[in-house]
């Protein structure tokens, strides 16, 4: 919400017709049409990608500028933050059953899949298999043929370790400019936000090179069979949640910077600090049971 009182807005207000939703769907097709195309070697597949997520960003960064204007117009009620309030609610909801498929894969995976290969039955077409996991004993990779390339499993130690606390202090820092926000106290609200949004920056920076390190040295790759396809699909896409959290952190903190919103009306805050510690939750699930389990 805005820096205007909400009791002052209209009950409801109905914003005018808009070019954004249809822009921004021709800026996803040209992102999704390149990407396949890229991927089947095609020549135009990356120009075209390149061009739908230049054609998006524009089109999000119009669309937004107009919301905020809406916002800080007055034009919000407490009506419209209360439907603010539900659509954020359902799509951390959305994103929840997003990462629960995952996890179900991946016990799914562990206890039904891997033992299953390893009865009587499927040892007549793989003999030597053995069903353990993480797969990292020889001839345990659900390849005895040696189809998938000898790796060593992730642990907890010292990277991973690392990142999970530096994303719990972002949780703290953040909830600290939260309260100093209500209190009216919007230099350090600022302060805090910016520590929130570095301390994001540096869990991108370690998770990097986690990835550089598993790759190099482990010879851990999506390739790796079960393992490898799991472990970088759950903390590649929670990743990519960090960097979006990361994202709409970052630009809260320039809109406090412009005087937007009070210690009363600040649903752009909430809204950002509900998803980043969202993503704080799911990266503690991450923790115990990708690394530790």
């Amino acid at each position: 919400m805005s820096n205007v009182a909400a009791d002052k807005a209209p009950h409801y207000f109905v914003p005018e017709p808009s070019r954004h939703p249809f822009f921004a769907a021709m800026g996803l097709f040209f992102l999704f049409f390149g990407a396949s195309q890229w991927m089947n070697d095609s020549v135009t597949g990356k120009y075209l990608f390149i061009f739908g997520l230049v054609w998006f960003l524009i089109v999000l960064f119009q669309w937004f500028k107009d919301a905020i204007g809406e916002s800080v117009s007055g034009k919000n009620s407490k009506r419209v933050d209360t439907s603010f309030r539900w659509s954020m609610s359902w799509f951390i909801f959305s994103e929840v059953m997003f990462f629960g498929g995952f996890f179900a894969a991946l016990w799914w995976m562990r206890t039904v899949s891997v033992p299953a290969l390893g009865n009587v039955e499927n040892a007549l077409i793989w003999p030597g298999f053995e069903a353990i996991w993480p797969s990292v004993k020889a001839g345990a990779t659900a390849a005895p043929a040696g189809l998938i390339e000898p790796f060593t499993s992730m642990t907890p130690f010292w990277l991973p370790t690392i990142n999970t606390a530096l994303l719990l202090s972002s949780g703290v820092t953040l909830t600290i400019a939260h309260h100093a926000l209500i209190a009216n106290n919007r230099s350090k609200t600022i302060t805090f936000m910016w520590l929130t949004v570095l301390l994001g920056l540096v869990f991108l920076f370690v998770q990097g090179y986690e990835y550089y390190h598993a790759y190099a040295e482990m010879n851990l790759k999506l390739s790796s069979g079960a393992y490898g396809s799991t472990f970088f699909m759950l903390t590649g896409f929670h990743g990519f949640h960090v960097f979006l959290g990361m994202l709409m952190l970052l630009f809260i903190t320039l809109r406090l910077q412009k005087g937007h919103f009070t210690s009363k009306n600040h649903f752009g805050f909430e809204g950002a600090a509900w998803y980043w510690h969202f993503v704080d939750v799911v990266w503690l699930g991450l923790y115990v049971v990708v690394y530790w389990l």
